[in-house]
């Protein structure tokens, strides 16, 4: 009985987080905040401590009450371990993302300034441990403080330079190459901190220096070891995988050695996490890295946020609000601000910033975000972490990711350059090419990655909420984004001509499918496919057409004519929002292919932005006009469609449904002879009850 109230309560608390994050994500994006603070702030409204505690019929306690607390655990062990599950995709996916071979490339700058921000972050916040708590600087809790301080979210830095145009700027290369570094060096640094853990707990608590320097050259070994197998084998593993050939079964099997890789590493007292990201990274260099971030996109948008909100669900609304957590993290949230500002940016001056540079790149560095709430949780589940102090890490992520772009804007926006000689780095140079819709706008951005990935690029989803990517190959780098309609691309001035040569390609490789596309239809498929038609669809849809919006005796004798007399009736009756802009979208659209089909039909149609609801309209044109129908035939009968661009309708049930019944050669010859509106449409209505 036990079990089975347990897996319904789980069952519905997964559910009702599911509307949270979604709820909360759609709220801070409004408000133009990261939606991972959306996720969070949803977990502790609806957690134990507030909205989840309130008495439910079935729940006398609260939805989400854990009569017995799995260690500083707000939350049931089940609900934890489906949250691990998201921590662990989380990782696997930052190693997929990781450019080893920016690593290595750029390992001198780049590391200088990751491992002076991790130094110095690491540092101060255990020193403020000591400080503040009273505890020796070796205490777990103080190491976990320094540790959860090194972390950084780079996807916040990358939105905003992106927005600012200065991704590709000396101050944007830098911090997305320092922020490289500072992954692997955090996960470093916190597989030693727990191994170094478990050396206290083994020992009882006693030490020398030569178990401590003994503990960590073997978390250290173990790490490297197995990144080094998945480095050198790493070709091997996505032979392996690809013998399952669909790439829905091998990126699930990808995410399966993940999560083996991820337990037996917990098994050597590392963290889960440490293994995730190992397997990224193995595999982050193949030809199948970017596939299993696609296929695995579902599972991450699934199980992602519901770690994030599990993490808010274990912060206690009334500890988080109390005066000594307050203060604690007040001070913490400071102490993480300077340390990545004076970590980052200090080291930053050596390398030919001045102050101003040096002050773009540790702001850039502030955000803690993603990882240091997942290094969080590990702190809770290994008991390292109170309720309050996990309140005062929540309270720090909170802070520094909501004062990180105000303060990043800031920095960006003080005149000159950042660097102590203007030719250090080539300024930056920026394209732009608007499209007709978001749709080709998608597609032209799909294929202009697709390649640069055969050119050898690397290319990093850095943003997948904006639309910002990243490609590098050598010296060449650039960022793109696709807002809207629109795809820009910046890099450095130099690169600008292959940028404008590369989305040309692209563009050219498109219109040559589009060419083959409409041969295709017109000499091999569309006569083949409308003649195979057996009238089998849905027929609700010709409940669209009104009596007002027909037209007995159209006047027009070209199909321009007749289209843009249609077009008229539509907004004569009040249909259309914009009357130029749906005749430009049906004149384009009938540009492209001719929408003239067999026996006498046309129908004319478009998605537009020019109206909010489908609109019809039926044309009678009995002396004929010629649409370059499939057949050779004058038209005798025109409908027209146009339907709203972005929103959910019966468009193509529609053309269907009307390509479908036509095939009669009866019913077009009732349609063309009928004398009035009215019996136009008992003939339609007699013919959808006939399907029906």
């Amino acid at each position: 009985m036990y079990t089975s109230e347990m897996m319904i309560a789980l069952i519905i608390q997964i559910g009702v987080i599911m509307f949270a994050v979604r709820i909360g994500r759609r709220i801070v994006r409004y408000l133009g905040i990261p939606s991972v603070l959306g996720e969070l702030i949803a977990g502790i409204v609806i957690g134990p401590f507030a909205l989840g505690g309130i008495p439910l019929p079935g729940f006398p306690n609260g939805l989400f009450f854990v009569e017995k607390l799995a260690g500083n655990m707000a939350v049931s062990p089940e609900l934890y371990a489906f949250s691990t599950i998201g921590s662990i995709i989380l990782l696997f996916s930052s190693g997929l993302e990781t450019d080893l071979g920016l690593f290595l490339r750029y390992s001198l700058a780049g590391g200088i300034i990751g491992i002076g921000g991790v130094l110095v972050s690491f540092i101060s916040g255990a020193a403020l441990g000591v400080f503040l708590l009273g505890y020796s600087a070796t205490d777990p809790l103080c190491l976990f403080l320094g540790v959860i301080s090194t972390a950084t979210s780079v996807g916040i830095t990358a939105r905003i330079l992106s927005d600012q145009k200065k991704m590709d700027s000396p101050e944007g290369v830098t911090i997305m190459t320092a922020a490289v570094f500072d992954d692997v060096l955090g996960i470093i640094v916190l597989a030693v901190i727990l191994g170094f853990t478990t050396l206290l707990v083994d020992k009882g608590g006693s030490f020398n220096a030569v178990s401590v320097i003994g503990i960590a050259g073997k978390v250290f070994g173990i790490w490297l070891v197995f990144t080094v197998l998945g480095l050198v084998f790493s070709k091997k593993i996505a032979a392996f995988l690809k013998i399952f050939k669909q790439s829905y079964d091998f990126s699930i099997l990808s995410l399966g050695l993940a999560l083996m890789l991820s337990g037996i590493f917990e098994a050597y007292g590392l963290a889960m996490i440490i293994g995730a990201y190992v397997m990224g990274l193995s595999l982050s260099k193949t030809d199948i890295a970017a596939l299993i971030q696609e296929r695995l996109h579902g599972l991450y948008e699934f199980f992602v946020p519901l770690f994030f909100a599990v993490m808010g669900m274990m912060v206690n609304v009334r500890s988080i609000l109390s005066r000594d957590v307050l203060i604690f993290g007040a001070v913490y949230s400071v102490v993480a601000i300077l340390s990545k500002i004076i970590g980052c940016g200090g080291p930053a001056l050596l390398l030919g910033f001045n102050l101003k540079g040096g002050l773009r790149i540790g702001t850039g560095m502030v955000p803690r975000g993603e990882v240091a709430l997942i290094i969080a949780g590990i702190g809770v589940s290994w008991g390292i972490l109170s309720e309050l102090l996990f309140s005062i890490i929540i309270l720090m992520t909170l802070v520094t990711t909501l004062v990180a772009p105000p303060m990043i804007n800031i920095a960006l926006r003080i005149p000159g350059s950042g660097a102590k000689k203007d030719g250090m780095m080539e300024d930056s140079a920026s394209a732009s090419w608007e499209f007709y819709s978001d749709a080709i706008a998608s597609i032209v951005m799909d294929t202009l990655l697709n390649n640069l990935k055969a050119e050898g690029f690397f290319v990093q989803m850095l943003n997948i909420d904006d639309g910002i990517s990243q490609a590098r190959k050598g010296d060449v780098v650039m960022s793109i984004k696709e807002s809207e309609n629109t795809v820009q691309i910046e890099t450095l001035r130099p690169n600008i001509n292959f940028v404008k040569m590369a989305m040309y390609e692209a563009i050219i490789e498109l219109h040559f499918t589009v060419v083959k596309l409409k041969n295709l239809s017109y000499t091999d498929v569309l006569k083949k496919e409308l003649s195979e038609m057996d009238g089998a669809v849905p027929c609700d849809a010709l409940e669209l057409i009104q009596s007002n919006c027909i037209v007995m005796d159209l006047k027009g004798e070209t199909r321009e004519e007749i289209i843009a007399e249609l077009v008229q009736h539509l907004a004569y009756k009040g249909k259309l929002d914009d009357y130029d802009l749906v005749l430009h979208d049906v004149l384009q659209r009938e540009n492209i292919m001719s929408t003239g089909m067999e026996r006498g039909i046309a129908i004319p149609h478009a998605k537009t932005e020019g109206v909010k609801e489908t609109a019809v309209a039926v044309g009678i044109k009995r002396t004929g006009a010629d649409f370059v129908s499939v057949d050779g035939e004058n038209t005798r009968i025109v409908i027209l469609v146009v339907s709203p661009l972005k929103k959910h309708t019966k468009h193509i049930q529609f053309l269907a449904t009307i390509s479908a019944i036509f095939k009669d050669k009866k019913l077009v010859d009732s349609v063309v002879n009928a004398k009035t509106p009215a019996e136009i449409m008992e003939i339609f209505t007699g013919r959808a009850a006939f399907r029906a």
